[in-house]
């Protein structure tokens, strides 16, 4: 997953972020699980920035639903 903008976050509604930030989860537990394991490697640097689009989508999630 790349790195998420904060003009595509902009346009989604609070449901679409919710289910980005299921989605995103899931996939973060596969590959901190194949971390573990040993069978990670040339994807163990998409850890951190999937870490990081998980915490803008809450971020812009606690926005909506504030307003």
């Amino acid at each position: 997953m790349a790195k998420l903008r904060a003009k595509a976050i902009k346009n989604m509604n609070a449901e679409d972020i919710k289910s980005m930030v299921q989605n995103s989860r899931a996939e973060l537990t596969k590959m901190r699980m194949s971390s573990k394991n040993g069978t990670l490697r040339k994807e163990s640097g998409k850890i951190r920035p999937l870490r990081r689009n998980i915490a803008r989508l809450l971020t812009k999630l606690t926005e909506v639903e504030d307003q």
